[in-house]
């Protein structure tokens, strides 16, 4: 979700930056598309490093032998 709100910020500040020629009284849309494009480039970075650290995840199972053992016994007894 983060990558495509980065995308998407990356977007509307390269607009507000190079192809609005208007401006608006106290408010330069050029540095406001600036630091748009700065919040997407961080969002989309946290985005790829929380992604690369969910796939590098183990999972490992414990098995308790003296339970396997009890289990196998009552099939047998049966």
């Amino acid at each position: 979700m983060a990558l495509g709100t980065g995308i998407f910020l990356i977007v509307i500040g390269a607009i507000a930056t190079f192809a609005i020629d208007d401006s608006i009284d106290a408010v330069d849309l050029g540095t406001v598309g600036w630091i748009c494009m700065a919040a997407g480039a961080v969002a989309i970075t946290v985005s790829l490093v929380a992604n690369a650290q969910r796939s590098n995840t183990t999972h490992r199972e414990i098995r308790d032998e003296h339970v396997d053992e009890h289990r196998d016994q009552r099939h047998v007894e049966r």
